[in-house]
């Protein structure tokens, strides 16, 4: 019986290896179980999914074992974005959200992610009470979908009205229609496809898709993560259509990475930068802030600007949801381009995070280039990358004790002032930048990230991180 843990973000695993039906059940059930001892199955739950191989047979599958266990389930129609598929908990007053997907990971991946009652990932307290309550397959309660729907615990449903309503109330889409903006969107071959045509139709604003069907696969890419080199093929098209910014959406459309008016990539810690600038100086607002430790420091320097708490989290929105709830966050995000917002659900959303940066280029009159400029003249020019590492198994004791065991002076010539272990080991340097060292937690991969206000010292930094790994 394969063991199913919960990671960063949910259960992930291979197709037709680990990822399979029965497991998919298995799953269900542990979640049904636990919906039950919280007093939450009375409430339903919204199942979702994405563009996958097999995702909707996936969905139709837990639905089936939902059903079988007394919860009424509001199945979506078609593939739906995460976010929007998040929203409808809160719309239908659900007791939470099953979204088979696997978002980022390559085509052989699928997933299993479990929301809550504000459409918000499940704390890692909860999901281990889940992982308790999954059982052997012949433990699932299952019956046909055909006889659910007749029955009345099925109900197949467009989640698309109420989330759109959602984002006319959080921002001016009709003013971003009218702006004149010619907005190019690679959709990743994901679930974003069609969503911006569609906000954004009938003024002014012109969209452009590339990636805009299904394919999953994920031709041009090694997987739909909104970072080089997946983004380099959608990029090259910004230029020929005259683009003033390129939207990059991943596989479920969560996550989000930018383009500026010249093609050029915008890194995800400057865009959450942004964000925050946005937010705080554009819009004025005030409100806490969430980051987990593998973003931005740029966020603490606005925090102190603008007088607004900052809140270091571990790497997922397992972590940075519950906190964005605590606090009544005025924004919570991650180093992967995930971005969730106040008066909305504590969930990564893509498509608003698009429409935010429109709305923050069509109130400032600036180009992506411009406003980065601007956050720049706020608190200085930050520098980012990472490497990423495939490892052997039999080798990540030894990996994390190297890492646990380093006591460096110096990384990268800068001296080390400070290790913080919230998640994984992050080494903080004289300039306030950082090497973080950490497993990830949905893929065999370990990531070497750094932040620092050295543009020459950016790959020194690395090297020095993957050699107290012992990966080099």
């Amino acid at each position: 019986m394969t063991t199913i843990k919960f990671g960063t973000d949910g259960w992930r695993g291979r197709i037709g290896e680990d990822y399979t039906f029965d497991n998919v059940r298995r799953c269900t059930q542990g979640f049904a179980n636990f919906l039950k001892a919280e007093g939450l199955a009375k409430k339903g739950i919204v199942i979702g999914h994405d563009m996958r191989f097999q995702a909707e047979f996936f969905a139709a599958t837990a639905a089936e074992v939902m059903a079988a266990n007394g919860i009424h389930v509001w199945l979506t129609e078609g593939a739906t974005p995460t976010p929007t598929i998040s929203y409808a908990v809160v719309d239908k007053q659900a007791g939470g959200a099953i979204n088979i997907t696997a978002s980022h990971n390559p085509p052989w991946d699928c997933g299993f992610k479990v929301r809550d009652v504000n459409g918000g990932a499940i704390p890692p307290h909860d999901l281990k009470k889940i992982e308790g309550e999954i059982p052997e397959v012949t433990a699932v309660k299952t019956m046909k979908l055909e006889a659910a729907k007749k029955q009345g615990l099925v109900e197949v449903f467009d989640a698309a009205p109420a989330y759109i309503a959602q984002l006319h109330r959080l921002v001016d889409i009709e003013a971003i229609k009218e702006a004149g903006f010619t907005l190019l969107v690679d959709c990743m071959w994901g679930n974003g496809a069609g969503w911006f045509p569609r906000l954004l139709a009938g003024g002014k604003t012109t969209v452009k898709e590339v990636h805009n069907e299904r394919n999953p696969i994920f031709p041009h890419m090694t997987r739909p993560e909104p970072i080089p080199p997946n983004v380099d093929h959608g990029l090259s098209f910004a230029q020929e259509v005259g683009a003033d910014v390129v939207i990059i959406n991943d596989g479920d459309a969560d996550r989000v990475g930018f383009g500026d008016e010249n093609g050029n990539f915008m890194d995800q810690l400057r865009v959450y930068g942004l964000m925050g600038y946005y937010l705080l100086e554009v819009r004025g607002e005030r409100g806490p802030i969430v980051k987990t430790i593998s973003t931005t420091k740029m966020l603490n320097k606005l925090g102190k600007l603008y007088d607004v708490p900052v809140y270091e989290t571990g790497v997922g929105f397992k972590y940075i949801a519950p906190k964005m709830v605590e606090v009544d966050a005025l924004i919570g995000g991650e180093e992967s381009g995930g971005y969730a917002f106040q008066g909305h659900v504590p969930e990564r959303d893509g498509i608003l995070a698009g429409l935010f940066m429109l709305d923050m280029m069509m109130k400032t009159g600036k180009k992506p280039s411009e406003l980065l400029a601007a956050l720049f003249e706020k608190v200085g020019a930050h520098f980012y990358n990472r490497i990423d590492t495939v490892f052997d198994a039999e080798r990540k004791a030894e990996i994390q004790n190297n890492v646990a065991q380093a006591r460096p002076e110096t990384i990268g010539g800068l001296k080390v002032t400070d290790i913080v272990t919230i998640d994984g080991h992050q080494f903080v340097m004289e300039d306030g930048g950082w090497l973080l060292v950490r497993f990830s937690g949905t893929e065999p991969v370990i990531r070497v990230y750094c932040e620092t206000t050295h543009e020459d010292k950016v790959q020194a930094i690395l090297d020095d991180g993957m050699k107290l790994a012992g990966l080099r």
